[in-house]
């Protein structure tokens, strides 16, 4: 048996999460997650791999939806916070993510001024609009906002244990889990027995990449693909900056899928929206392989 330990929302893309007991999993993900999205000035996305002091700005959304805070502050302590109102009514534009075109709504030029400054270039942020109709692909599709793929990003706490222990044997101290940005993260109990088969969901490194079908609360989910790991993971979320080779250096020893990448974690789709909370058991419906 596995439980829900941490919910995580991002409600921009590439800034840091927001920690809740509970949350409505909707369509595209967690409230808010990745509704926002930090651009150049001439639409282009902006995520850590190029701008790791991202890392350091923490929105926040009101409980009403219509206010946006965003806080950073670095060594010097210059930057604090703006408040900012949530505009669903400004001319859409067009955005470039992953050199597909998508529609954003502009936040003003009082939420670009103060992103130019954190990030010591120009750059705007932009809102999904409610006709945002991006479906991400994998074996199970579904719509996702902003995210790099699909909507729901898992990972078990069995995993990141196996991979600090591997880290260890190389001489590297251990990463926390935000390094990995998950939505959801899983306690698989505490044994790990590695040799037993994946499809034990209980205390197995690795079993949400066979899990194919998961009810959570009332929500269901719908396995995407697995999670494919880039330049992100090497930066200190505290810091907002690159810190040396880990994890891909060991990752890649030992977690290289079929199709090519460095892979840590799960990607799923929503089948059934619902409300999930921090204690909630994690059914699996169906198991499948990793394509390992």
């Amino acid at each position: 048996m596995a439980d829900v330990v941490e919910i995580v929302c991002y409600p921009i893309k590439g800034c840091a999460g927001t920690s809740t007991s509970d949350a409505l999993l909707t369509p595209a993900g967690l409230t808010h997650d990745r509704s926002f999205m930090v651009v150049s000035e001439d639409g282009v996305y902006r995520t850590q791999r190029r701008h790791p002091r991202l890392a350091l700005i923490r929105p926040t959304v009101s409980a009403d939806s219509s206010r946006l805070t965003l806080d950073a502050t670095d060594a010097t302590g210059r930057y604090g916070t703006v408040h900012l109102s949530i505009t669903t009514s400004a001319p859409r534009r067009d955005v470039d993510l992953f050199g597909a075109t998508f529609q954003g709504i502009d936040q003003g030029d009082e939420a670009a001024a103060w992103l130019s400054d954190v990030l010591s270039t120009p750059s705007r942020l932009v809102r999904v609009p409610p006709e945002h109709d991006r479906v991400a692909d994998g074996l199970t599709p579904g719509p996702s906002g902003y995210a790099d793929s699909s909507a729901v990003h898992l990972l078990s706490r069995s995993s990141l244990a196996l991979l600090n222990r591997r880290m260890a044997e190389r001489g590297s101290p251990p990463l926390p889990m935000n390094r990995f940005r998950p939505n959801i993260v899983v306690d698989s109990g505490p044994g790990q027995d590695l040799d037993r088969d994946c499809g034990d969901w209980a205390a197995i490194p690795h079993a949400e990449d066979c899990a194919r079908g998961i009810t959570i609360g009332g929500a269901e989910l719908g396995f995407a693909k697995l999670a494919v790991r880039c330049a992100v993971t090497l930066v200190d979320q505290e810091a907002g900056a690159r810190q040396g080779t880990e994890p891909l250096r060991t990752l890649a020893s030992y977690r290289r899928a079929a199709s090519g990448g460095v892979v840590f974690g799960a990607k799923f789709s929503v089948v059934r929206p619902g409300k999930l909370s921090v204690g909630d058991e994690v059914v699996v419906k169906e198991w499948g392989v990793a394509e390992l």
